[in-house]
């Protein structure tokens, strides 16, 4: 199953690419500091819960640009990560490969995708908010290192 999007593949995550998945969320601030354990974890199709996990190929330089992994509850989604690349950023990527994602995740029954985001990430925020997601709670003091709220959002896709 590969997707493709202007100068960008978008296809599933493979055991080759969690090196370069982990250098690119380790250099984002915000984004989570997974050990390659969980990763691989999130390609295993008999794990529970099952996972989607795509990664985001720039066809020109043959290197990933960005990455998404959401898990499926079915009949809900729960998008874990998505992260772009800084060299690939403010580019439109990330919304390739969220759509992507979404029809995924349609595809295996899911109805509707929630996600948690610390209160002060901002970009992440307005993203959310511009692909369609609504805030649906709070829970404060959530995340430590730094102490931050999770903002809780949703989004219907069927």
């Amino acid at each position: 199953m590969n997707f493709a999007g202007q100068d960008t593949e978008i296809r599933p995550m493979t055991e080759c690419d969690v090196d370069r998945v982990m250098e690119i969320a380790l250099t984002l601030q915000d984004a989570p500091r997974w050990p390659q354990s969980a990763y691989l974890t999130a390609l295993d199709l008999s794990a529970t819960p099952r996972r989607v996990a795509l990664v985001a190929c720039d066809m020109q330089t043959k290197d990933l640009a960005g990455l998404a992994v959401a898990s499926l509850l079915l009949p809900q989604a729960e998008l874990e990560t998505i992260a772009v690349a800084v060299s690939h950023q403010r580019q439109g990527l990330g919304r390739r490969i969220f759509d992507t994602l979404a029809l995924a995740l349609q595809a295996a029954g899911a109805h509707e995708i929630v996600l948690e985001v610390r209160g002060s990430n901002h970009a992440a925020l307005g993203f959310y908010r511009s692909i369609g997601f609504v805030k649906t709670g709070l829970r404060r003091g959530y995340y430590t290192d730094p102490a931050d709220d999770a903002v809780l959002m949703r989004l219907r896709i069927a």
